[in-house]
């Protein structure tokens, strides 16, 4: 291989508290081996890993890109102490290298010869595929490719949409074991007979640039794949075929490995949704991911598939970890790609606004047909509910900078509350069918699936938000007027009434019928709405509907003035 021009790369982190995990067993013999992984061992320690492989001597991690630049004579030769190469050994000796990152190439050379077998299993974190060609032509890389019909695709097939990179000019090489020698490395002369072993790491003497790894390429909104996190709702992922004929896709849900000692538990697998746009009705279909399912691309083309989660089937505690993977796979069995899905239960507390749909309201007449209204009307609730799950509904709240000391951002029930210096940025929510500065957590219950709130709003007979009262009318502003001009208070029941209303929020684990069920249990709750009503007609009145709340704010914390 030529002589090139190399940079170094530092290469830091630790294993992320939060994972899915799967297992790749790699076969290696005895000498130099290469392999790559798709996704990231750093759990582990070399010398934990050497404990449990003894036969394992050295192992070397190749870094593609230098942050000094080192002339080298043949990277196929690794050599310690050069930037291009993090070392670890059993005895010691040197150590630039103490964990296995994703998405890498590494020499791990083994005691005995060529002729002895070895069998190493590594449980890794998945990652989204990544490999990067250098222009330098020092490129040891390993591709996402399958085996599931029993054998690996040729290289010739794989790189037929980036023939660059095995062209005639370029020499490519693989190692079988043995010492380093003039048969280990051995090149690779035929690239139309030659099987492209996913765990195996290959030289390629291709001074390219690209971002090549499959013939699919596969865009997800992060380095953490499909991460929903604790609120996120819906996410998309790009597929792009590179190749000039149909290809088709098949994606599946594949259920995480257990998680190793010390790392994050994994409660289950995401509940995902798969989101079809319907044109026609200019809406979203969506139907839980059960089993795998198939998308056409065109040749050359890019399709966008999205992906919800269904957060009502994460029965959990808040802060339980929710991981799986979702697996990518092709007609023409070439490659096969393992994308990390993860998502978070959250805590409820919060502010939410929500609307309650009031469709049905029993009828005090006899002989009536039914409850069911003419046609539904709204109402506006706001619910905040605290860190510690006190839920309170409110008739309005203020958002901005407080005025409490050091004017943290927050929430408050009173402009009061608020910085004076600040008011222009703040926000006001009010409900108009609630006593004005109502602030009440009165009743039983609380804010969670399959759980049932319950609030008592008591409306005085001279409150100005019941309805029997009107401060211009003689007959409803609670006064008795006498010829002399003067008047005097009346009690409670002469003009107008006390109004109680017993207010239930019914809380469902499945969304309302019509109702979008992603994100459905963490940025957005509800169920079933009644209410009871005493005050308004000499018997109870009941209504009830559906209700949903959207979260504007995570904020546990609520100044009540």
């Amino acid at each position: 291989m030529r002589a090139v021009y190399i940079t170094f790369l530092l290469c830091c982190g630790a294993s992320l508290a939060h994972a899915h995990w799967f297992s790749t067993t790699y076969t290696l013999k005895g000498g130099w081996n290469s392999i790559y992984l798709h996704g990231d061992a750093t759990h582990m320690n070399l010398d934990d890993l050497s404990a449990q492989y003894p036969e394992i001597e050295e192992i070397w991690r190749w870094n593609p890109n230098p942050d000094e630049v080192l002339y080298i004579d043949s990277p196929l030769l690794p050599s310690a102490g050069t930037a291009e190469w993090s070392t670890w050994t059993s005895d010691g000796s040197v150590l630039t290298l103490t964990e296995l990152f994703g998405q890498s190439a590494y020499l791990v050379k083994c005691s005995g010869s060529s002729s002895d077998s070895y069998s190493v299993t590594l449980q890794q974190r998945a990652l989204a595929p990544a490999v990067t060609w250098e222009r330098s032509g020092a490129n040891l890389h390993g591709f996402p490719s399958s085996n599931a019909s029993g054998s690996y695709p040729y290289m010739a097939d794989y790189f037929a949409t980036f023939t660059a990179a095995i062209a005639s000019n370029v020499q490519i090489f693989k190692y079988v074991g043995g010492e380093i020698s003039a048969s280990n490395p051995i090149q690779v002369f035929s690239t139309t007979f030659e099987s492209l072993d996913r765990n195996q790491a290959y030289w390629f003497d291709s001074d390219v640039v690209g971002n090549f790894y499959a013939p699919l390429e596969v865009s997800v909104s992060g380095l953490e794949g499909l991460d929903f996190g604790r609120t996120g709702s819906t996410l998309t992922v790009t597929l792009n075929n590179r190749t000039t004929a149909v290809s088709t896709v098949t994606i599946a849900a594949v259920a995480s490995e257990a998680a190793p000692a010390g790392e994050t538990f994994v409660t289950g697998s995401v509940p995902l949704i798969l989101r079809t746009y319907d044109a026609a009705s200019l809406s979203w279909t969506e139907s839980a991911i059960t089993e795998a399912f198939t998308q056409e691309i065109g040749p050359e083309s890019t399709v966008e598939v999205s992906f919800g989660i269904d957060r009502g089937a994460m029965s959990s505690d808040p802060g339980a970890f929710y991981a799986s993977l979702l697996r990518v796979t092709d007609n023409t069995e070439q490659f096969d790609i393992l994308l990390p899905v993860t998502a978070e239960v959250a805590s409820l507390a919060g502010l939410w606004l929500g609307t309650a749909t009031v469709s049905d309201v029993a009828s005090q007449v006899d002989s009536s047909p039914g409850s069911t209204t003419p046609r539904s009307f709204n109402l506006r609730y706001i619910l905040h509910v605290a860190d510690d799950g006190t839920a309170r509904l409110l008739s309005q709240v203020f958002i901005g900078t407080l005025a409490d000391e050091g004017n943290p951002e927050g929430l408050c029930t009173l402009e009061s509350g608020l910085d004076a210096s600040a008011k222009d940025r703040a926000t006001r929510l009010s409900v108009a069918h609630l006593p004005l500065d109502l602030v009440t957590s009165e009743g039983s219950g609380t804010v969670a699936l399959g759980s049932i709130l319950e609030r008592t709003v008591s409306i005085a007979f001279n409150d100005p938000s019941n309805p029997f009262v009107h401060q211009y009318h003689p007959d409803h502003d609670n006064k008795d007027a006498r010829a002399d001009g003067t008047s005097t208070n009346l009690a409670a029941g002469d003009e107008s009434y006390e109004i109680t209303r017993q207010i239930q929020f019914e809380f469902t684990n499945d969304p309302p019928e019509g109702t979008s069920s992603s994100g459905w249990g963490s940025s957005v709750i509800g169920g079933t709405y009644t209410e009871i009503l005493d005050g308004l007609h000499k018997d109870s009145l009941e209504v009830s509907g559906t209700f949903t709340f959207s979260r504007i704010s995570e904020l546990g914390a609520l100044t009540i003035n």
